[in-house]
């Protein structure tokens, strides 16, 4: 941003008669703060962040917490501060959007809180290809091909495009398995792909499908519809029926796509941001419009303090939402924003054009913001009804553990391999809301017996908590631990290793009839198992957790073994280079065909010796028959 920064500190004074006063060494420092537009943030005796805050004049912004009545929030707030930091910009907006990754990064408990740490998928399309393909993308924008979205799920890009395969068939396999192609795939035989792999389709045809599906992307259907009715005509005049009846229904599927996914009279790119508050939670729901097509919506809960209006909660989540990601034209939200004229004018220049928000509209814009409004509404009824139960067990779980408070934070370890082959242990953390992904971690297991679970238990706790020592995660009430005895005893003493103390160690192992709800809970240092009934609120939250750990476990280590599987066998053999590998990929069709593969058949590929043949044989097979 290239900013100039100055660091000043101030004591905060005590709060006397409901106004707070400013006494003479506070004021005196409160007058090294400049007259200039910046960022503040305020501190607490263990120089933790309570507030980040943006101001047009810090001097007058900062001052004004010392000088007038504030509302009960604000008094608590104010009583925490040991120290205040500012940082100047050169504009208001410059201190709006450092404000808003600020709160994103350092996450105040004073602020708008927003959890939102994905990007959003897109689909993309190799337009600098010969034969372009179709394919789900996340990450930063590429400078060749072409991006359609944001769309609100992987969810909604995988169905849009299972859509266009059956519309047009433009390729969606990547470029290794299309440039290593003898004979058409399955795709093709069941007419999802046109063969431009092996030549069954021209350049010219298959840029028909490209340039229909660009138009679909774009929100342009009637254009596509358009010319598959002219082609409908010709291939009809030319007694091509077969092709005719093609085209036919395509055209009526376009056409009742339109119907359901495109917003009536509408045109261009925008969002609808509609925001609801209830119970001490609030809701934001965001619905996608991208060239007239409705992408989809999703809901947001950020943590809000406590009297926070409309207002504030949307500014707060606009600065945020929008502080790594597209920004559409046009945002129309449900109330006007705090400073809207500021976050406006922010929001242009982060996206190097003009960005208009509006709040009053009518006809067909009116009934989708109110759409969003009671999606908004639906949304955080579902949240604090699934709340409340939440909370219900892990009250329950207190009861049932006997512990002193409510557990604020749960961890949960399991192990998974393939007879000892890529050992993975996951770590997942719930709290007092639920899952928090944000704190998953998983730890790929080396240096121990393969298959010896106790080891990579003992190797993933020690890393884990060496990290918690440090203060990288806070420690945990309960940890949870996918065993029996001996299990915990091991737990126990990675624990006891590293001086960590005051945590409930709980194993979960099968009841012995092995069925879900008979499961034992084992504490440390406790001989007999802890039995819930199976209808325990209690029960319930535990096996849910252990599920997410398991769950999380071997979806990292099938990621892990396929990936070595695929690539570690060819690629860590001498003279093997990348022309060679991919030769006999081809010519065997995969890695599973050549380890199938005798040595006579693998000295027939060309570049392959019989020597080089013999030690590619003898890699896989001891491979196989590995410990």
């Amino acid at each position: 941003m290239n900013d100039t920064t100055a660091n000043e500190s101030t004591a905060a004074p005590d709060a006397e008669d409901g106004r707070l006063g400013l006494d003479a060494p506070a004021r005196a420092l409160l007058e090294r703060i400049p007259q200039s537009p910046g960022v503040y943030r305020m501190l607490d005796a263990d120089g933790t962040v309570l507030y980040v805050g943006k101001a047009k004049n810090l001097k007058r912004r900062v001052s004004s917490y010392f000088s007038r009545a504030l509302t009960r929030r604000l008094q608590v707030m104010v009583s925490q501060i040991a120290d205040i930091e500012v940082t100047v910009t050169r504009t208001e907006g410059e201190a709006l959007l450092l404000e808003s990754n600020l709160i994103k990064s350092l996450r105040p408990r004073f602020n708008v809180l927003l959890r939102d740490d994905k990007s959003y998928p897109f689909i993309y399309l190799s337009t600098q290809d010969d034969f372009p393909r179709l394919a789900f993308y996340r990450g930063p924008r590429k400078s060749k091909g072409r991006l359609f979205g944001p769309y609100p799920s992987a969810w909604a890009v995988r169905e849009t495009l299972q859509l266009l395969q059956k519309l047009f068939p433009v390729r969606q396999c990547e470029d290794s398995f299309f440039n290593n192609r003898s004979r058409p795939c399955l795709q093709y035989q069941i007419k999802r792909c046109s063969g431009p792999c092996v030549g069954l389709v021209s350049r010219e045809e298959y840029a028909e499908d490209v340039a229909h599906t660009i138009q679909f992307l774009d929100g342009r259907a009637e254009e596509a519809i358009a010319d598959l009715g002219r082609g409908m005509e010709q291939a009809a005049a030319a007694l091509e029926f077969e092709r005719a009846a093609v085209l036919r229904d395509q055209i009526a599927t376009l056409s009742r796509i339109q119907q359901r996914q495109y917003v009536s009279g509408e045109g261009g790119d925008l969002d609808i941001i509609a925001c609801a508050q209830a119970g001490g939670t609030s809701c934001v729901q965001v619905f996608f419009i991208r060239s007239g097509r409705n992408l989809g919506n999703k809901a947001f809960f950020p943590k809000t303090p406590d009297d926070t209006d409309d207002a504030t909660l949307l500014a707060g989540f606009l600065a945020q939402f929008y502080a790594d990601k597209q920004i559409p034209p046009e945002l129309v939200v449900s109330v006007e924003p705090e400073e809207r004229v500021l976050l406006e004018t922010a929001l242009s220049q982060r996206a190097e054009r003009r960005v208009h928000i509006k709040w009053r509209v009518r006809a067909e814009r009116a009934r989708w913001l109110e759409m969003a409004r009671g999606n908004a509404e639906v949304a955080l009824k579902s949240r604090l009804g699934s709340q409340a139960g939440y909370g219900r067990r892990i009250e329950a779980l207190r009861d049932a553990l006997d512990l002193p408070e409510r557990p604020q934070r749960m961890e949960c370890f399991d192990i998974s391999h393939t007879q000892g082959e890529r050992t993975v242990a996951s770590c997942v953390v719930f709290d007092g809301e639920g899952p928090r992904k944000s704190d998953y971690r998983r730890f790929n297991i080396e240096g121990i017996t393969p298959g010896d679970d106790y080891a990579a238990l003992h190797q993933a706790l020690t890393r884990r908590y060496t990290r918690v020592k440090q203060g990288e995660y806070p420690i945990p009430d309960i940890l949870f631990i996918d065993g029996g005895r001996g299990q915990i005893r091991s737990v126990g003493d990675a624990l006891q290793e590293l001086g960590i103390a005051g945590v409930q160690v709980v194993g979960i192992s099968k009841g012995p009839d092995r069925r879900p709800g008979t499961e034992l809970l084992w504490l440390l240092d406790v001989e007999s198992p802890l039995i819930l009934p199976s209808d325990s609120p209690a029960m319930h939250l535990v096996e849910q957790i252990r599920d997410e750990a398991h769950r999380f476990a071997i979806t990292g280590h099938r990621q892990r073994r396929a990936k070595a599987r695929t690539t570690s066998t060819l690629e860590g053999l001498a003279g093997i280079g990348p022309r060679r590998r991919q030769r006999l990929l081809k010519q065997f069709g995969g890695i599973r065909g050549l380890a199938r593969a005798g040595v006579e058949d693998i000295a027939c590929v060309d570049g392959i010796g019989r020597q080089l043949a013999q030690q590619i044989y003898d890699a896989f097979h001891e491979e196989a028959a590995g410990p």
